[in-house]
């Protein structure tokens, strides 16, 4: 499964990220074989065209914690805006939707109701949502620079209390992805975009990416991993929608084999966290402090404390009055008796009361 990605770069940095060689078409006129798309040798490599005129005005913005429904960098073949020779090869990078919106949807787009964040390999061609779009040639590749994913594999826990990990491709050297690397790897996945259009005719282009189960080298940490193009040769197979055919493009999905990943913290279990600690291994993230105090705070605290010692200050000074009161008790407690500090008088007993009451019973009958 996918449901989080990193990307950090912005446009010109993901442009320069996406470069790939030049590519010839060699037929031999001798043979059944369909065309061959090899590397040129010793050419330079070409940079793909950006394209960011639709999706209503939402733009691409980087981000340590991206969503579905966010807008992120695709590549698309340039078949699909162009039947010009040189453009067979040519790849375009378009900004899309993570989520893709059914090309039959009527009314608001962020509204049709169905989870398309990720495709499963195994019902693409029993969908009515994705059989359409993969016959059409609509064939993506979604970049980022790693996609987050939460252990599932192992014990039952609770969702908030589960591991995770963000996921990437080996990087040159001792490079650190988490430090954005200058000839930075991006990670490919294989995906399926489909075109939306409003009522005047303004178009919404989204994806989904495809995933199938786990291999060894992801099993342990969830039961489903994205089909990642590792590959030059898979990203023409699976672009190229003109040449190669569904059976083929299908076949160039298969398990990756080199794999990096590191623990992250917790933050990224928020989708509104996008801090820069997002996509840091959990030992260099730092802990968090406590907010600072504004001063508005800060001034009632200091009013609120000082009345609070003015009235201990009062409690601990009693009054002459009450200092008097508390002598004349203790002059009344010590005093003997018969003086004039004597105690009140008791309180008569029941049986004094019976007996007075009888004696005057008495002086009645006589």
């Amino acid at each position: 499964m996918c449901g989080r990605t990193c990307l950090t770069l912005d446009p010109e940095q993901v442009i320069c990220a996406c470069k790939y060689p030049r590519k010839t078409i060699k037929t031999d006129p001798d043979s059944e074989d369909k065309d061959k798309i090899k590397d040129e040798e010793g050419s330079s490599m070409e940079t793909p065209e950006w394209r960011a005129e639709f999706n209503l005005g939402r733009n691409y913005q980087a981000s340590y914690n991206i969503a579905p429904t966010d807008i992120t960098p695709v590549i698309v073949s340039a078949g699909h805006f162009s039947d010009a020779e040189d453009q067979k090869c040519a790849r375009v990078i378009m900004p899309m939707m993570w989520g893709m919106i059914p090309f039959w949807h009527k009314g608001d787009y962020r509204r049709h109701g169905l989870t398309t964040n990720n495709c499963r390999l195994e019902h693409l061609m029993d969908s009515k949502l994705y059989r359409g779009p993969f016959k059409r040639g609509q064939r993506c590749v979604v970049i980022c620079e790693g996609f987050y994913e939460w252990q599932t594999a192992g014990p039952a826990k609770k969702p908030s209390e589960r591991d995770a990990y963000l996921v990437f491709v080996p990087q040159e050297g001792d490079a650190k992805i988490y430090e954005q690397p200058k000839d930075v790897k991006l990670l490919r996945m294989a995906g399926l975009f489909d075109v939306w259009a409003d009522e005047s005719g303004d178009k919404m282009y989204s994806y989904s990416i495809i995933t199938f189960q786990s291999s060894k080298i992801m099993s342990w940490m969830h039961y489903r991993m994205p089909a990642i193009l590792e590959t030059e040769q898979q990203m023409n197979d699976w672009l190229d929608f003109k040449r190669v055919s569904d059976a083929e493009a299908l076949a160039t999905l298969r398990p990756a084999t080199k794999l990096q990943w590191h623990r992250v913290s917790k933050l990224v279990n928020n989708s509104r966290n996008k801090s820069e600690e997002c996509n840091k291994p959990i030992e260099l993230v730092a802990k968090p402090a406590k907010p600072a105090m504004n001063k508005t705070m800060m001034a009632w605290l200091n009013v609120r404390k000082k009345r609070e010692d003015q009235t201990m200050a009062e409690h601990s000074d009693p009054s002459d009055e009450e200092e008097q009161e508390k002598e004349a008790g203790r002059k009344r407690r010590n005093s003997p008796s018969g003086s004039s500090f004597d105690s009140p008088a008791k309180r008569s007993k029941f049986e004094d009361f019976k007996s007075e009451k009888a004696v005057e019973v008495k002086s009645v009958e006589k």
